[in-house]
């Protein structure tokens, strides 16, 4: 199986290369380019075709967020926000943008390992307890926009994003409508299908935008 192809962008050269030494000492990870600021890492992905890009987002020239909606087009490849704070206003920015998650820069080297393995996957609702914050957050400032309705879903679809909305893993899901994982995952695909999202982070952005689920209500049965 051909390695995961990473694209490493930070404005500071010793954080990449931390990273770099990280990631290369791992099987089926390899590191085919840096860059500096996000002009440098649109140009990067586009030449370089990545499985997945680190994204930092405070850069010069142009930051991570706007390199990130810049690659929202097309087989893109997952983006996996780098920051420092975990409420930091920006990441909320990022998922909007096309980002698949966010880790925190401080977080153990195992779990930047999973991050990268995960959003390859498309499995990218990362720390769920800390994104599930994060998007309540922000959301929380934000009345439903009409133009985020969502298409047509079957009473099942719903429950299912209601879940996927709270952080829940398809396990828990199951356990929760008493569905087998299989199942759950059939549904996940088919919603995610007529979301037109690409993974679960999308579909939880779309799920706060229109009204779907809401900060602070744990039941939006």
């Amino acid at each position: 199986m051909n390695p995961l192809r990473l694209l490493i962008v930070d404005d500071q050269a010793l954080v990449r290369a931390g990273f770099r030494k990280l990631l290369e000492s791992e099987d089926g990870l390899e590191v085919v380019g840096e860059a500096g600021d996000g002009v440098e890492a649109v140009a990067a992905a586009r030449r370089l075709a990545p499985d997945v890009i680190l994204m930092d987002i405070r850069m010069p020239r142009l930051d991570g967020i706007e390199a990130t909606r810049q690659l929202a087009t097309g087989g893109r490849p997952a983006v996996l926000i780098l920051t420092t704070y975990d409420l930091d206003e920006y990441v909320f920015e990022a998922l909007q943008a096309g980002a698949s998650g966010f880790l925190l820069k401080d977080a153990p080297p195992d779990d930047l390992v999973a991050a990268v393995r995960t959003v390859a996957r498309g499995d990218a609702l990362l720390a769920p307890s800390v994104t599930r914050r994060l998007i309540a957050e922000f959301t929380s400032r934000r009345r439903p926009r009409a133009e985020a309705a969502l298409p047509a879903l079957s009473q099942r679809e719903t429950e299912v994003l209601k879940l996927v909305a709270r952080g829940m893993s398809n396990a828990e899901i199951a356990q929760a409508l008493f569905l087998g994982e299989a199942t759950v995952k059939t549904h996940v695909g088919s919603l995610l299908a007529k979301l037109q999202c690409r993974d679960r982070v999308q579909a939880v952005v779309r799920a706060y935008e229109s009204g779907l689920v809401s900060p602070g209500r744990p039941d939006d049965g």
